[in-house]
């Protein structure tokens, strides 16, 4: 909560260091979360050692599981992290590989979709990026899953700001603010899935809107 609403990671790092000391067992069930500190304090060795407590188990990049992210697209959000562009790439083909099996067998599931598409966005395909964003868009209308749908509208937002398209993307996250999910303050500030769009004017106002009121 302190995270989300105040872009604190103090008490989530506390607690996961005390897990980590008194019961070391229980790591995998808190992986996830250890990965979000991890991302959110720009801690590539933290998230590498979260990635092995969460072993095959794919995750996702926020508090409100809305897509499922598999491990080779994990490990090229930390290489991005790390500027490394070669390990990015390799990663990142990786995880097409597995999520095209996946888009395949469900080709009109939009989470699968959108995941598909900010996947080829770390790759630099643009076209086939925006068109997979925007075809899991469409096929999750509000009317049919509110949550969803915003997340599908969220998702399309990063996908455009990782392809440089600006305007697309802080249009998405104007929309997706506007209902329930989990673009809070601390999850635009600290998560470097939205670096891209940091100094934009249009993004900082989004996530000033978003701050705690003193």
């Amino acid at each position: 909560m302190e995270l989300d609403s105040k872009a604190e990671t103090r008490p989530l790092h506390e607690v996961i260091d005390s897990i980590r000391d008194k019961n070391p067992a229980a790591l995998s069930s808190i992986a996830d979360n250890w990965l979000l500190c991890a991302f959110a304090e720009r801690d590539p060795a933290a998230a590498r050692k979260a990635l092995i407590a969460l072993g095959e188990n794919p995750t996702s990049l926020g508090p409100i599981v809305d897509a499922r992210f598999n491990r080779p697209f994990m490990q090229g959000v930390i290489a991005r992290m790390e500027r490394d562009d070669a390990k990015a790439q390799a990663a990142f083909t990786a995880a097409r590989a597995e999520q095209e099996k996946t888009v395949q067998a469900q080709p009109n599931y939009a989470p699968a979709l959108c995941v598909l598409g900010l996947i080829d966005a770390g790759l630099g395909r643009k076209e086939e990026a925006l068109r997979e964003g925007r075809r899991a868009v469409e096929l999750c209308p509000i009317k049919k899953d509110a949550v969803l749908s915003i997340a599908m509208v969220k998702y399309l937002g990063m996908i455009a700001a990782w392809v440089g398209e600006k305007d697309l993307a802080c249009e998405q996250l104007a929309i997706a603010i506007r209902s329930p999910g989990d673009l809070s303050y601390g999850q635009l500030k600290l998560m470097p899935f939205w670096d891209p769009l940091r100094g934009d004017p249009r993004f900082e106002q989004i996530v000033a809107s978003l701050a705690p009121k003193s």
